[in-house]
Order: C-alpha cells, then structure tokens, then sequence
C-alpha cells in the first residue's frame, strides 16, 4: 500500500504543480539586476515566486499549459522598483486635499488659495507641497499674503519638505502666537520687520499651529491609504519603506492590506509616539507579507531650503548653523531600546554637523555591530571624512536623488561653492563601499521612479539644466541606479535573498515601462510610461 500511496501523493503534486497560477513574461528586454546575467528573454512566474528566469523556449517548456502570457510588444522589464524614503499617507492626502506642488510663484500660491477659499467657504484651510526656490520673488510666503487670498481665514500651508509651514493671522491668533512667543527648541518663528510673526513657523515651530487645523478624518485617511497605494502601483513601485508612521495610521494600513484593498509592500519606520510595539517585539509582518514593520523614524535636523539642516560652519546666506530636533539623550535612549530588540534606526539627516552627529551616535550606540543596517535618512550633505565611515559602520544611506535637481539651485547660495562638493555624493558612496538605497520622499517630491532613475544616472534638472555647481561627476551608471532602486532598497529591509532582483526561487515583483531606461537617452526617461508591476505574483497595475 505505502508504494502505491506515495505514487498517488506524488501525482497530486504533479497535478497542483501543473496547475498553479503561471505568468510568462517576455516579448522585450528583460533586466535582471543580476551581475553575471544582466538580461533574459523570459520570466516566468508559479504562484508568488519566480520558477525560471531565462531563454524563452525555456521558459515556455517550464510552463503549465494555461499560464497566462504578458507580451511586453517591446517594453523593458525590470525587478520590481522600491521607493526607499516616502510618507504613504501624505502622498494620499496630497491627491485629496489641497496640492501646492506646481505653484510657480507667490502670486500663484495666492489666487490658489482664493480659488480654493472660494469653493469652501467654511471651515480651516491646509494645504502642502510649495517651495520657494524658483518663484521670481524670491522669498517665502508670509502671512500677509495668505490673508489677502482668504480675509480673516486661518490658513496653513506647509512647504514640501515638511520642515516649514506659513500661517495667516487668523491661525497664528487661534494658536495665541505673538511677538512674545518663545520658539520651542528645534524651532524658528520668523519675524517681520516690527517683530512680529511674520507667519513662516520652521521646523518645530510648526507645532504651535497644529491645533488650529483639524486632523483629518479616520475616513479620510484610509481613502489615503487606499489612494496611494494605487497611484504607486500606477507608476510602476512594487513598495515602499513609509517614514515617520503613527500608530493609527499603521492599524490602517494593515486593515486595508488585509482586505485586499492595498496590494504593494509596505516596511514601517515608526515615529517614536506610535513605536511601542517595535521597541518591545522589534520586527514584524502580517498575516499577508505585505506589511511589515522594521523599526523607528528619528530627525536629527531640519532641512537646506528652509536653513533647518545643521551644519558645520554657519550657511554662506546667514548667521546660523541649523537646527538640532532631537536631544542627544532622548536619541541615545531610543537607539538602545531598538538595538535591544533588532528593530532598525532611520534618522533623518541633512547636513554635515547633522550627519556627523548621527554617525556618532550610531558608533556609540551599535558597538561594533556592523550588521544592524541602520540607515541615515537623505545623507544629503556629508564631510569627506564621514563618507567612508557609512562603510565602516555598516550604515546605509537612504537618498533621493530628485532632491538634488531641486536643491542644487539654491544649495550654492545656503552652501557656498567650497562645500557643494559635499552634496548629493551618490557616486562617492558607492565608491566608498556604502548602500545607497534610493526613494523619492514623497510627498515631498513627486514620487515617480522615472524621476529618481534619470536624476541618478544625468543629474541634471527635469528641463535639462545642470551647471559645474551640480558637480555632474557624482551621476551614476545605469545599472548602479538600477540597484539603488531595486536591490539596495531590498538590502535595506533585509530582504535581499527574496527580492531586489529577477531570480528563481525570488518574491515575483516585476516592474514594466514601455521604454527601456537603461539604453535611452536620458530626457527620455521621463517619458517612459509604466505598463506592468506585479507583486507577489499577482498583477497589480496593467496598462
């Protein structure tokens, strides 16, 4: 009997291996990310996990008779793009909400905001994404200028980086601001020429008109959540690693993913308010594999464009060496309790003295642990002699390369020419033996792979300026920004022998544009538009 039940047992697995859920990819250049095998003619894909990667008479004799055929009619292949730095909730409260992000002048930003006062005439107005760096009036928006767009309104309108905020006077009055008002630490409140707020609140100050605003709904959020994890599928992302994430917002985002109304992955970085459950568990992932969380979010400082990130020497364009937002004591707390427990520490820094405070706090904190893949959030701009010691900690930098064809116009003037070298060093990290994973910092930025692949590889603005200032020397290949959005990003969440590259036996996330990036000319590749991503196996996103 036991030989003919074995024979039996082993029918019903060549029956179920017959009949599992077959992909067949091809019909275009496939990448890899594979160093020994760049490209294939085939991918074919059993379920959740890619079965062979290869010649397509192969491919198609390995596959069971009714896989599904994807012909790609000439489009590229690559493995499934990560997104290594963005806030999944912002980016889907920036399509529902009021979006800043294409105003081009002051004068724009304030027949927005009378346009959109107009149409809701009740109630606080918030809205995100305006940067002042290229508006011909060359400077920020003050107060006076949102009462004139909304008479008597309370207005709050945060700048894309997250790291400053402009308020009218109705909301500065609700918050009780005056010319009295004592900045927090980590803070500015910038004053007029009588000494009183002018309305432009940075960094910690923000938190002083936090209450003038209402949160947005449970409601709200999770058709954020729902929003942009569609929008990401869209554009080609098969995940990303959302930063600064609350309690609530992570219950909802499993909730949706367990409906099956989120389909990408998610790794979580904690703000330290909601991170009880990782500094006590440390790592974890959901019932679907899709939601994960890795550790916690911290800010070292603020930002360049706003004079926030702390730096060595005081900035060419004013007396100030940034701001420090978060105490030394409180940060090293944090870190012992992460490294306690194996939870990951992603801190937020952007200058050099920000950086190299980081470094040494990780230093104090790892203890020679190499292996903890802490990550320094954007590692914007780093002295010549903290580059290699990324390396030497085994610290991996988290970086956006659109920041840089947006900040290297302003960055001369906040820096000066003597230090622009140190900005955006994409290619001395890597020469330097240091993982770049890269992102986007969405909403900050827009949030498109296609974006961050053509920043890396020309380093050039998305009209096609660049200058000798935008030191074109620290561009990267094509297959080195292929990495760095694909199997760094795995790297970083300790997922590299599952994903980050197109091999059997790997988690099926594949990402499809109908161009091929890796050969075309660089302005170009903002041109190419997603036609596939898959996720787990499953297709999430087809045009």
């Amino acid at each position: 009997m036991r030989p003919i039940l074995l024979a039996a047992l082993l029918a019903a697995t060549s029956i179920s291996s017959a009949n599992a859920a077959d992909i067949l990819i091809h019909g275009g250049p496939i990448h890899t990310g594979v160093d020994a095998a760049p490209t294939a003619e085939a991918v074919l894909i059993r379920d959740d996990k890619i079965l062979f990667v290869g010649a397509l008479a192969s491919a198609k004799a390995k596959a069971a008779k009714d896989a599904r055929d994807i012909d790609l009619k000439g489009a590229a292949a690559y493995p499934g793009f990560v997104d290594a730095h963005a806030h999944l909730v912002g980016i889907g409260l920036r399509e529902l909400t009021l979006n800043l992000d294409q105003t081009k002048s002051i004068a724009e930003l304030v027949a927005t905001v009378k346009a959109y006062a107009a149409a809701h005439p009740e109630g606080a107005i918030f809205g995100r994404g305006w940067i002042e760096t290229h508006w011909p009036e060359k400077r920020f928006p003050t107060k006076a200028d949102l009462d004139a767009a909304a008479p008597g309104r309370i207005v709050v309108l945060e700048r894309s980086d997250g790291h400053a905020s402009v308020a009218s006077s109705a909301a500065l009055a609700k918050a009780g601001v005056t010319a009295t008002t004592a900045a927090p630490a980590g803070g500015q409140i910038l004053k007029g020429p009588d000494g009183s707020p002018d309305g432009m609140l940075i960094d910690h100050a923000q938190s002083l008109v936090e209450g003038v605003i209402p949160p947005p709904s449970e409601a709200l959020k999770r058709e954020a959540v729902r929003k942009a994890g569609a929008l990401y599928a869209a554009r080609g992302w098969t995940g990303l690693d959302n930063m600064s994430v609350m309690g609530d917002d992570l219950a909802l985002i499993r909730d949706e993913a367990a409906k099956g109304a989120f389909k990408i992955r998610v790794d979580n970085y904690m703000d330290p308010s909601g991170a009880t459950e990782v500094l006590s568990k440390g790592p974890t992932s959901d019932a679907t594999g899709l939601i994960r969380v890795r550790g916690i979010k911290l800010y070292m400082d603020g930002a360049l464009g706003s004079r926030g990130a702390a730096l060595l020497e005081p900035y060419s364009d004013a007396e100030s060496l940034g701001l420090q937002l978060t105490p030394q004591d409180k940060g090293l707390a944090l870190m012992k309790q992460a490294k306690a427990v194996g939870a990951q520490v992603a801190m937020h820094a952007i200058g050099d003295r920000g950086n190299r405070m980081t470094l040494d706090w990780f230093e104090q904190s790892l203890s020679g642990d190499t292996a903890a893949r802490w990550r320094i959030e954007h590692s914007q701009i780093v002295a010549d002699t903290d580059v290699p010691r990324f390396a030497k900690l085994g610290v991996i930098a988290s970086m956006q390369p659109s920041h840089a064809i947006g900040d290297l116009y302003f960055a001369p003037a906040r820096l000066g020419k003597a230090r622009l070298h140190e900005g955006y060093r994409w290619n001395d990290f890597l020469k330097a033996g240091v993982v770049v994973a890269a992102g986007s910092d969405a909403p900050v930025e827009v949030g498109d792979p296609r974006i961050e692949f053509y920043a890396a590889v020309y380093r050039h603005s998305l009209t096609g300026f660049a200058n000798e200032d935008w030191h074109l020397e620290e561009a990267v290949t094509r297959a080195q920004a292929l990495k760095m959005l694909t199997l760094a990003p795995a790297y970083a969440v300790f997922r590299e022998k599952e994903l980050g590259t197109l091999e059997a036996g790997k988690k099926a996330d594949v990402t499809a544009f109908d161009k091929d990036l890796m050969t075309v000319e660089p302005k170009a590749i903002l041109t190419a538009q997603p036609v596939l991503t898959v996720v787990d196996g499953k297709v999430v996103f087809e045009k």
